[in-house]
């Protein structure tokens, strides 16, 4: 499984409705799970960004489904990232010098 981290802004929409905010959060745990996307955390945050969602997807394509099911809502905009374990990295860094 590949992991992924969305930084996430309130729209307008987002901050009328805000205090459906944690409600919203479940149920996006749980249309993601049946996508095939595990929700490690969902973050509230200060600063930049609102909130910060941390998940595991098969694939990109998985990830950008959820992604597309969340934007869809209108509650928030999205950037997101590809992140790497250790694991991973050490693998990717094995690459690095080909022999």
């Amino acid at each position: 499984m590949a992991t992924f981290i969305t930084t996430m802004k309130f729209t307008q929409q987002g901050l009328k409705g805000v205090s459906e905010t944690t409600h919203r959060a479940a149920a996006l745990k749980a249309a993601a799970k049946k996508m095939g996307v595990k929700v490690t955390g969902i973050y509230w945050t200060l600063g930049d960004h609102d909130g910060v969602l941390i998940y595991d997807a098969a694939d990109d394509e998985t990830a950008t489904a959820m992604l597309l099911y969340l934007g869809s809502q209108g509650n928030i905009h999205t950037s997101t990232v590809r992140a790497f374990n250790a694991a991973e990295m050490d693998t990717i860094l094995k690459r690095t010098h080909p022999e």
